[in-house]
C-alpha cells in the first residue's frame, strides 16, 4: 500500500510506496532523543518525493541514516545505510503519514532500554540491545 506524507511546515512532501501496515516501536537512546518518545515507524519499499528543499539526513551510527525537515525539524525516516541483508531499509515516521489507518506496532525494539515512564498495550515481539546488534553486525 502506497501512503502520502509530509513535515509540519510542508517542505519535505512524500509518498511511500510498497508499505505494509507492520510498524515498529524503538526504545534506544538516539530514537528517544530525536522524538522525545520511542521511534515510531513503518516499513516502506521506497520513497518519491513531491517536495524535498528541506530534506536533511544525518548518519546516526554505524549502520543507519535519519532524515528530518531542515525547516520545522520532523522526524520523517529511518534507513540502513550499512551492506548487508537489511541494506536500504526504510522506516517511515508513522507520525508523518497523512492516514495512519491499519497500521499495527509488531515488533518493540531496545525493549531493555524503554524507560519505566511508558509502556505501549498488546502482545508483539520484543527485542533487546544485544539481539539487535546481532542483527546489524556492531553499534
Amino acid at each position: 500500500m502506497d501512503r502520502t506524507g509530509r513535515c509540519l511546515c510542508g517542505g519535505v512532501v512524500f509518498t511511500a510506496k510498497g508499505m505494509t501496515g507492520k510498524g515498529s516501536a524503538c526504545h534506544c537512546d538516539m530514537c528517544r532523543r530525536w522524538g522525545s518518545g520511542p521511534w515510531i515507524g513503518a516499513s516502506a519499499q521506497a520513497l518519491e518525493y513531491e517536495q524535498q528543499q528541506t530534506l536533511g539526513t544525518i548518519q546516526s551510527s554505524a549502520w543507519a541514516e535519519r532524515a528530518f525537515c531542515k525547516k520545522c525539524g520532523s522526524s520523517l525516516f529511518y534507513r540502513v545505510t550499512a551492506e548487508g541483508k537489511y541494506q536500504g531499509l526504510t522506516s517511515v515516521a508513522v507520525g508523518a503519514l497523512d492516514d495512519q489507518t491499519g497500521i499495527t506496532i509488531t515488533r518493540e525494539t531496545f525493549i531493555d532500554k524503554k524507560p519505566e515512564c511508558y509502556a505501549l498495550e498488546g502482545d508483539r515481539e520484543r527485542v533487546t540491545e544485544a539481539q539487535v546488534f546481532a542483527m546489524f553486525g556492531g553499534g
